[in-house]
């Protein structure tokens, strides 16, 4: 009884994480746009007419900040289509992205990466 349990709360976690992976909140923190974890979210330069230029190798380095697909837009927030038919929070039209070298809440290691990734501000 106790390995059914211990195996049914095993995947029960393992379903809650999968699901946060894919809809991440986002909310204003310090004056920046940060994740549910606290992690900066970032603007790429390269991103036109609320479409993500950042795919495949870019999106390792910048992952999107998914959202889930039923997502609803609220203010200033709005849900993208990515390339591959995944959805994409956007702030002001803009996609949002975190930065894998950012290693704790609060970094902001991407600011100005290139000159072309900035702060995200709410």
């Amino acid at each position: 009884m106790r390995k059914h349990i211990a195996a049914a709360l095993a995947l029960s976690s393992a379903a809650l994480f999968s699901a946060g992976v894919h809809a991440q909140a986002v909310k204003t923190q310090n004056g920046i746009l940060v994740n549910s974890a606290g992690m900066t979210l970032y603007t790429f330069d390269k991103d036109a007419g609320g479409k993500s230029a950042c795919n495949d190798q870019c999106a390792k380095i910048w992952p999107p900040v998914m959202a889930a697909a039923d997502a609803k837009p609220m203010g200033d927030m709005t849900v993208i289509t990515r390339d591959d038919g995944s959805k994409q929070w956007a702030s002001k039209g803009k996609p949002l992205y975190t930065y894998a070298k950012d290693a704790k809440a609060g970094d902001k290691t991407g600011d100005n990466f290139k000159e072309v990734w900035h702060v995200a501000k709410p």
